[in-house]
């Protein structure tokens, strides 16, 4: 059966409008829809939409979280020293109609306003601020501030400024050298110090050792005096009491003791009288 070929147009024009009445919307993404040029509709969540062929038309836009990557600028701080700082900005369309309407819905647009506010607010932010406290305490101070103007400018624009990041802060290379050098300067005035702190403590700690060691090596002669004096207390009374027990045999044990030690090594020679009690025990009783 052959199809009539009018009613093979229709049904192709039929398909034609209704691939044209029907769109998406992604959850990434913001939409406006316009009716001759006017917008009608911002407020479409995602899913499947309707509109009508030829009269409406729709144009959408990147929702997601968008980033705006400066180049490094100089900027001078309230010491008068220039310094080049690399910052980022994120932002996001909160009002499609504004953004819309504000920028043509043209991101690029929105780079250039928020990168030449950028621009002024840091030149007026680090003209308050110290190398050194940029980079101590100085960054959020900047960060939080320009955040809080920029949402002002971000309302206008129909977007939402969630974070100002700076991501580095160099000195120029013709003023890097000083500063290095002053940080090694400063360095080694810190090492010096730590060094002479040091030694103080070494001679404080050997003075110490050498003071317990001369008052154990004072205590130790010192004992060994008491215990030597006892010794010999000990000694005499127990000669004194062997002494007393039997008077002739100590005495005959004392010169024994005595030949033996003046006459031991054989090359000894003494010069006494015969009748010398020394060899009074040589002698026939």
């Amino acid at each position: 059966m052959k199809m009539n070929p009018m009613m093979l147009i229709i049904i192709v024009i039929a398909l034609f409008i209704a691939s044209g009445s029907f769109f998406t919307v992604d959850q990434r993404e913001k939409v406006i829809v316009f009716r001759l040029g006017e917008i009608v509709r911002t407020d479409l969540e995602p899913g499947l939409h309707f509109k009508f062929p030829f009269i409406n038309n729709v144009k959408k836009f990147d929702g997601r979280l968008q980033t705006l990557d400066s180049r490094p600028e100089r900027f001078l701080t309230s010491e008068k020293k220039n310094v080049i700082v690399d910052t980022f900005v994120k932002w996001k369309i909160s009002n499609v109609d504004n953004f819309y309407r504000a920028v043509g819905g043209d991101p690029r647009q929105v780079d250039t306003r928020l990168n030449q506010f950028v621009k002024e607010g840091m030149r007026a932010a680090f003209s308050k601020q110290t190398i050194k406290e940029l980079i101590s305490v100085g960054r959020d101070k900047i960060r939080l501030g320009l955040v809080e103007d920029m949402n002002l400018l971000g309302k206008g624009l129909g977007i939402d400024i969630t974070d100002v990041r700076i991501k580095r802060i160099d000195l120029p290379d013709e003023v890097s050298a000083s500063v290095y050098k002053r940080m090694e300067s400063e360095r080694e005035r810190v090492a010096r110090d730590f060094r002479s702190r040091g030694k103080e403590a070494a001679e404080r700690i050997k003075a110490d050792a050498d003071k317990q060691g001369e008052i154990i090596l004072a205590t130790a002669y010192k004992e060994s005096q008491e215990l030597r004096g006892k010794g010999d207390a000990q000694a005499a009374q127990t000669y004194a009491s062997a002494y007393n027990k039997n008077k002739e045999f100590f005495a005959f044990y004392r010169s024994l003791d005595a030949y033996r030690k003046s006459m031991g090594s054989g090359n000894d020679l003494i010069v006494l009288e015969p009748t010398s009690d020394f060899f009074k025990y040589f002698k026939k009783q």
